[in-house]
């Protein structure tokens, strides 16, 4: 295995840990802070992962600016040019994720100041079984 095929596996492979963590901490955490945090940083996870997709693993890369090509300049854009669609795609994510942290982070607060607790447990009513 080359060097570059070794490194892309070992950040699938860490990227995999960081998905399993993250749905760990969002399924089991009892605060609604932690939750969120896990939340994000699935997010951010995902995020790597559709940059990757877009990723070519060729010599220089070159920003997809299209211009009047010649052919062989056509062919020569498709082969090292990076895919955009991946780039909107997480640039739309971090706005959307953004605001959905917000809005979540503003439920936590309104959440702590009416029961004084950030537990989600508590707030459902749930008695703490140890």
């Amino acid at each position: 295995m080359s060097e570059a095929g070794l490194v892309w596996s070992l950040l699938v492979g860490l990227l995999a840990v960081n998905l399993l963590v993250s749905v760990y901490g969002i399924i089991y955490g009892r605060s609604l802070t932690k939750k969120l945090i896990s939340l994000t940083i699935f997010s951010d996870t995902v995020y790597v992962f559709f940059i990757m997709v877009g990723y070519r693993l060729v010599y220089p890369t070159v920003p997809p600016v299209y211009v009047e090509l010649t052919r062989d300049q056509l062919e020569y854009l498709a082969k090292h040019a990076v895919d955009p669609v991946p780039q909107a795609l997480v640039l739309t994510g971090i706005v959307i994720g953004m605001a959905v942290n917000a809005l979540i982070g503003f439920g936590i607060i309104q959440a702590y100041r009416l029961k004084k607790t950030v537990t989600a447990r508590e707030l459902v009513g749930f008695e703490e079984v140890e």
